[in-house]
């Protein structure tokens, strides 16, 4: 299935500044499917090694880093040929591999030559835990779930796409049903590739499910692996929380929903923990939208969204009917447009992701963000409600600003703001 990453890949493979990459994700997005593609499409060799109970590898870096030792034992172990620039090497699931990560130092000074890429999951939280990160020395990249436009390549609409992308509002209205009718399949489906592919060969929502719930399982599994006994249950109970955080109006992150009487101080980690595996988005809170918002952030309030809107889906136990057709969710609409939203924010762009209030106010703006040189604030709606009293109260506040609102309504400009359907989210800002 085609992926966006491969795009930002082949721009690292050009690059005269290329250092070695980490591909950095949650587990099962595809990061090493990804990878493979990439080396089969742009190199003549794949050199791939998977690090995870490898006893043929798990000794690599333990003697030194000898770079001429480490490369001619890479090609022994793959039978492939590893020649600059001809050659991709691929070290999976670096993070369980010992001094593997150190290793990407030495790969960057002694051999940069060499085209070098790893991939790990839950590798930021790997990092806390004694193994030095070779600051200066990497490239990052992050990767998400599949997008909607992913999505509907591996559909085959990739003409559909192709005007997603040039922003052809004209004829993306004429197609607007249809667009619609395939966002709230993907509401069910979302971007797991398993579930994805499960879908497109299967269109049994049950089968989608029980592979949604799999993926769950796994996920509360690499909990309990990843760190100790206490700070699994706390990680867990956030975890858990999430759909019950996400159903509230007022959608800022409450300890006491994770465990009555619960303080900052003892969830920060695991907190922490989840956004480093990749499984929880952050949005941090401002109650002044000046640039740069960053400084304006207020560190003790913020939401937190799921990576993917399927497994939000499965999680909170709600029906694929529900889900598919329309009118027949009555509740927890805002809470799945949100986190689609919020999704495909972080997978178009890099800069952080804030959301609007002040204290003794009930004036909120669902996201806040900085776009080039400009702050755009962003209000969502499941469905075609085109009021917008909170953004357009927002708006006289705020003159020099004009305002998106994502809904499933066809594509118009108001007088202070645009209407972008829910279905070109992923796009709009990309």
């Amino acid at each position: 299935m085609y992926r966006n990453v491969i795009n930002q890949l082949v721009e690292w493979k050009s690059s005269n500044e290329r250092k070695p990459l980490i591909l950095l994700g949650a587990r099962q997005v595809g990061k090493t499917y990804s990878l493979l593609a990439f080396g089969k499409q742009h190199y003549k060799h794949v050199a791939y090694i998977n690090c995870d109970d490898n006893d043929q590898v798990s000794g690599l870096f333990v003697q030194n880093f000898n770079m001429d030792r480490v490369l001619l034992a890479i090609a022994a172990i793959t039978g492939v040929p590893v020649v600059p620039g001809e050659t991709l090497i691929i070290l999976d699931e670096i993070q369980e591999l010992p001094r593997g990560l150190a290793s990407l130092k030495y790969f960057c000074e002694n051999a940069p030559e060499y085209h070098v890429c790893v991939a790990g999951s839950l590798l930021g939280i790997t990092l806390r835990h004694g193994e030095s990160f070779p600051v200066g020395k990497v490239d990052i990249i992050r990767m998400f779930p599949m997008t909607f436009d992913e999505f509907l390549i591996a559909r085959g609409k990739d003409l559909m796409v192709e005007q997603l992308r040039k922003k052809d509002w004209s004829v993306l209205t004429s197609l607007h049903q249809t667009l619609v009718q395939m966002l709230r399949e993907y509401y069910l489906v979302g971007g797991m590739p398993e579930v994805v592919k499960a879908y497109l060969k299967t269109n049994d929502p049950n089968t989608i499910r029980k592979i949604q719930n799999k993926i769950l399982l796994a996920y509360r599994n690499d909990i309990a692996k990843h760190t100790t006994s206490d700070e699994a249950k706390r990680i867990a109970m956030v975890w858990n929380s999430m759909p019950s955080q996400l159903s509230k109006e007022n959608k800022k992150f409450i300890y006491g929903v994770a465990k009555k009487g619960g303080r900052a101080k003892e969830f920060e980690v695991a907190i922490q923990w989840l956004i480093d595996a990749g499984l929880i988005i952050k949005v941090g809170r401002v109650s002044n939208p000046q640039m740069p918002l960053k400084i304006y952030e207020d560190l003790s309030a913020f939401k937190l969204y799921l990576l993917d809107v399927g497994l939000l889906g499965a999680m909170a136990e709600i029906s694929p009917a529900t889900l598919i057709l329309p009118n027949n969710m009555k509740e927890g609409k805002g809470m799945f447009t949100e986190n689609f939203v919020c999704s495909h924010l972080a997978a178009s762009r890099e800069q952080s992701i804030f959301y609007y209030s002040k204290e003794n106010s009930p004036l909120e703006i669902d996201f806040i963000i900085q776009n080039g040189s400009r702050i755009v604030p962003i209000e969502v709606k499941a469905e075609e409600n085109l009021k917008s009293k909170s953004l357009s109260t927002f708006l006289q506040q705020h003159d020099e600003m004009h305002g998106i609102r994502f809904s499933m309504s066809p594509y118009r400009e108001q007088e202070r703001m645009t209407n972008v359907p829910l279905y070109g989210a992923g796009v709009f800002f990309a």
